[in-house]
């Protein structure tokens, strides 16, 4: 029996919580070797290797989400909103989808998972923004390449208590 065929036998319910164990075993291992680095050598030395890592999985992760949602070329907007909610870890962390009175999505993580357990172990905050400008960008750039992107809020700059960060998605004229 092939891996293929093994999944087959387990209900629709069972592989959800498949890809949910997936989805914290990957962001487990994410944090592991983060704070490894950042054990050894630093915020900053963890802070560069995360910013080259997320430069090149995005774009990874971006194509196969395209391709597997047979988006086309420019999807736009409403193309981005579909991938971003396939991401990885989106269904880990508490999150919505809006549009503001121009058009621009707005993706607002409210409860961030890797926030919320750098706090219980009493460890500083992870500064996102740097790591989430690359991964946002290179995320939406890959499903159209028109999509601009902006940070909203984001540790160190958070400017909406509200969330665990805030970004914002537009396409110019």
């Amino acid at each position: 029996m092939n891996s293929h065929e093994n999944l087959m036998k387990y209900s629709k319910e069972e592989l959800i919580e498949l890809i949910d164990i997936y989805s914290k075993n990957w962001l487990a291992m994410d944090g592991v070797w983060f704070q490894s680095v950042e054990g050894k050598f630093g915020m900053d030395e963890a802070m560069f290797h995360d910013v080259e890592i997320w430069k090149k999985f995005t774009v990874i992760e971006a194509k196969k989400i395209k391709k597997f949602l047979g988006l086309e070329e420019r999807p736009g907007l409403k193309g981005l909103e579909k991938a971003l909610m396939l991401r990885f870890y989106a269904n880990l962390n508490e999150n919505f989808i809006e549009y503001d009175e121009t058009g621009a999505l707005i993706y607002t993580v409210t409860k961030c998972r890797v926030q919320h357990a750098r706090e219980a172990k009493g460890m500083e905050l992870h500064p996102c923004k740097p790591v989430g400008e690359v991964e946002y960008a290179g995320f939406a750039k890959t499903i159209d390449e028109r999509i601009k992107t902006s940070c909203v809020s984001c540790y160190p700059d958070i400017t909406d208590n509200t969330c665990s960060c805030k970004w914002r998605f537009y396409i110019e004229d």
